[in-house]
């Protein structure tokens, strides 16, 4: 009975790509769709020796609970990864989060009243506008260019909202088009933040996955005033069934977090945690992280040359230095939607995701996010190829 529903629920409703994501999970169809990575480089043998070697351990203690923040033993190997980033942290200052997506579920709804604005890159994850929606906001939405947001843009954008809380963004490969923002901005990102007094919320999943050009600070690193959340992920670097992210924050926001995560599942798995902890006291991270960039890199340089091959002029293609994706550009008038649903499922048997969905509050149906890491190459070249036929078929 709907009207039993509380009002917060008339903004959680099944994304409009769902099913045509659902058919795209036919086993005969090339799929670019989902933001996996690449499944034939999962260190199974490794987490199977991690796993029998906890689960055997005398006393069961990775079989009981934990601290609600997480095992005190990966906190502190966590922040060592952060502070070799370059972010001052000690395990008191690192959440243990069910995958990074929880993080942003709990910043939403520690931030945001209903009416209160998020502003978004314009394109933006649209995961992450899933997990607000239900705190009922509004959103504010910034361009993306090459150099990721356009920050110069940002501060009349914050004078023409006051009600404007938390910036979002992606800064390192972001999904769903690949950019990176640039240091320049980066900074001014920060001191708009400053001014204005809004929370940051900086979300890295990708940002390990670099291929090529020089690594950039952390938002977090640049924060002087304690207002940006780092959030990261063992997802993409390790293995996503884990489901381990963390969030790295100032004291004060890092309380609120944990209240949230206490009502939300009192703890992440004591199990995974103890794996992952395990896995990165015995195994070398760093190498594993190695042998992806150098698979991903090859993938995106296969399905980058595909696309100049086989596609029409017109569709550009963004060339990111790192991460899962790439971002298509078509003509103006050009529906990806529908030419999903008509041409590419049916006939191309080929699934990406179309753009539209991305956007926050104008959708631009000419464009799709193309995923690399988790086809074989050959898969990419040949979707690719029966993609850009249908488009000259249909163009």
């Amino acid at each position: 009975m709907p009207t039993r529903y509380a009002q917060r629920m008339a903004k959680v409703q099944p994304s409009a790509i769902g099913e045509l994501l659902a058919l795209g999970a036919d086993p005969s169809i090339i799929s670019f769709g989902g933001g996996y990575p690449d499944a034939t480089l999962f260190p199974a043998a490794q987490l199977d020796a991690v796993f029998h070697e906890i689960i055997q351990k005398p006393g069961g203690a990775s079989m009981q609970y934990a601290p609600s923040n997480g095992l005190p033993r990966l906190r502190d190997q966590i922040a060592g990864l952060m502070t070799a980033d370059g972010m001052s942290c000690t395990a008191d200052d690192v959440l243990i989060l069910q995958g990074s997506q929880q993080g942003l579920d709990f910043a939403a709804r520690m931030l945001i009243d209903p009416g209160d604005v998020i502003i978004t890159e314009d394109p933006t994850f649209l995961g992450a506008l899933i997990a607000f929606e239900p705190s009922q906001p509004r959103y504010a939405v910034v361009p993306v260019d090459a150099e990721g947001m356009q920050t110069d843009r940002l501060e009349a954008i914050l004078t023409a909202n006051p009600r404007a809380k938390m910036i979002y963004t992606v800064p390192d490969f972001q999904n769903p088009t690949g950019v990176t923002l640039s240091l320049a901005r980066r900074k001014q990102l920060i001191a708009l933040a400053n001014r204005y007094d809004l929370i940051v919320l900086e979300d890295t999943p990708y940002r390990h996955i670099r291929f090529t050009g020089e690594n950039l600070p952390t938002l977090k690193s640049l924060d002087t005033e304690g207002r940006v959340i780092h959030l990261c992920s063992f997802s993409k670097v390790l293995v996503p069934g884990l489901r381990i992210g963390w969030a790295v924050a100032s004291p004060d926001i890092l309380a609120c977090m944990g209240l949230l995560k206490v009502a939300a599942d009192t703890q992440t798995s004591t199990l995974n945690m103890a794996a992952a902890s395990l896995f990165l006291d015995r195994y070398d991270l760093a190498a594993h992280i190695a042998t992806l960039r150098a698979a991903y890199s090859a993938k995106k340089e296969a399905m980058l040359d595909a696309i100049r091959q086989h596609l029409p002029q017109d569709i550009t293609a963004t060339d990111p230095e790192g991460g899962l994706f790439t971002w298509l550009t078509f003509s103006e008038g050009f529906d990806t939607t529908d030419f999903m649903r008509r041409v590419a499922l049916p006939q191309a048997r080929v699934a990406y995701v179309p753009g539209a969905t991305f956007f926050p509050l104008t959708p631009r149906a000419n464009h799709a996010r193309l995923n690399f890491s988790s086809p074989s190459l050959d898969a990419i070249r040949t979707g690719i190829a029966a993609l850009g036929k249908a488009l000259y078929a249909n163009h």
